[in-house]
């Protein structure tokens, strides 16, 4: 019988052993979680409240706010508890549901990306048949597939992961659960899992990637051929923010997830954790707040309705 025991909880990679610079990381921690809060929340808000952009491009971008509070609510509380507190726990079960959340969104959010790439593929090279194609129970269904599809993703790679026996050793390499360091601590050979877990989401993500560049193919061969340059404007203006949001989440996921495990942790390490963690839900409010003129004529009448209604309120003298 091998020699192991079961492990009940796990150390997480601390930033620093100084006091002063664990309140710092929670400081900035703190700031970034609620500027990617207040962000979503925004772009949430003003979606549901303007029906000028009860349209399915923005009812997928609601989605897409909605999966990124959710990633960094995983990550960012935790570290930032752990910070405060000067510990470093999570437990056992903690772990798992780190573990599983975190693949959840994340994959869900890949979905959502490819499925706005098809959705500006038929609204600019396919435009009369749009409303037809993208329909309210059509977007309903993709949505939904996206969900469920990141739920059967996550527990695959869940199951997979926490099957395996924990040894001795307990302490993760990083600030959260991540399951490149969670496989170290197996004291089973891993080889197998590891590279069957790698070739999925390899396959998954390329196949997304593929998708959503034969996509924009398509659709920049269609504006080129739009005739006034205001059409061409309009159609960049939607594209464009979609566009930058699939890069800087795949670029920052591949850098995390196709690097070399290090046997001690290391700045790289944190650095490549807290990219695809922390800054795609920070910066997909703000890009596409940037460059989508329709969400900021529709956050600037939010904002002048709420003013109004502070400086109207009634006042009722007795």
């Amino acid at each position: 019988m091998p020699n192991w025991t079961t492990v009940t909880e796990f150390l997480l990679l601390d930033f620093s052993d100084t006091r002063e610079l664990q309140i710092l990381h929670f400081v900035i921690f703190l700031t970034a979680y609620l500027a990617a809060l207040v962000g979503n929340l925004l772009v949430i808000t003003v979606v549901t409240t303007d029906h000028h952009l009860h349209t399915p491009m923005y009812y997928f971008l609601v989605n897409l706010s909605i999966l990124d509070l959710g990633s960094i609510s995983v990550i960012g509380p935790k570290s930032m508890a752990n910070s405060l507190l000067n510990t470093r726990t999570i437990s056992y079960a903690g772990c798992v549901s780190q573990v599983f959340l975190l693949f959840l969104f994340c994959s869900a959010d890949l979905a959502i990306l490819t499925i706005m790439a098809y959705d500006r593929y038929v609204a600019i090279c396919k435009p009369l048949h749009y409303e037809i194609i993208m329909n309210r129970r059509a977007c309903v269904w993709m949505a939904a597939c996206a969900w469920v599809a990141g739920g059967i993703y996550s527990v695959l790679h869940t199951g997979n992961t926490f099957s395996l026996p924990f040894c001795h050793r307990n302490i993760i390499n990083q600030f959260f659960c991540e399951i490149p360091q969670l496989l170290k601590l197996s004291c089973s050979d891993t080889y197998h899992r590891e590279l069957a877990a790698l070739a999925l989401s390899v396959f998954l993500a390329l196949g997304c990637f593929v998708f959503i560049i034969v996509s924009y193919v398509q659709i920049f061969t269609a504006v080129w051929r739009i005739p006034s340059e205001q059409g061409q404007q309009k159609a960049f203006s939607t594209c464009i923010p979609h566009l930058i949001v699939v890069s800087l989440f795949l670029s920052t996921s591949s850098i995390a997830y196709m690097k070399p495990i290090s046997e001690f942790p290391s700045p790289l390490d944190l650095l490549a954790a807290v990219l695809y963690s922390v800054v795609p839900p920070l910066m997909n409010p703000v890009i596409y707040s940037m460059r989508n003129k329709e969400i900021q004529a529709a956050l600037k009448q939010l904002l002048h309705w709420l003013i109004l209604s502070k400086t109207n309120t009634p006042i009722f003298v007795s």
